[in-house]
């Protein structure tokens, strides 16, 4: 059996998403569609996502982080191809 194909992502969320539990709504979102990567905060008060899994489901994630928490206020999403690198989970780093 062939492994699926992995691709991978970056994303930088802007608005009012530190503080607000983005992180750990991005990372809820990947555990559940089975993605491995990482969120954490910029200092310039953006969150940076990472993530790496089929396409498809980044596809799910992404739509996901376009909406963001209830309490986020999501004004803006850059997303670029990545390099795929290998994560044991999906992680929240400081």
């Amino acid at each position: 059996m062939a492994a699926k194909p992995r691709a991978a992502r970056r994303w930088v969320i802007r608005g009012s998403v530190q503080g607000v539990g983005f992180r750990y709504f991005a990372q809820q979102a990947a555990t559940g569609l089975g993605l491995t990567g990482y969120a954490r905060n910029l200092d310039d008060g953006c969150v940076e996502v990472y993530a790496a899994g089929p396409p498809e489901k980044l596809s799910d994630f992404a739509a996901r982080l376009r909406q963001g928490p209830r309490w986020a206020d999501v004004r803006g999403v850059e997303e670029q191809e990545a390099p795929v690198q290998q994560y044991g989970s999906f992680e929240i780093e400081s």
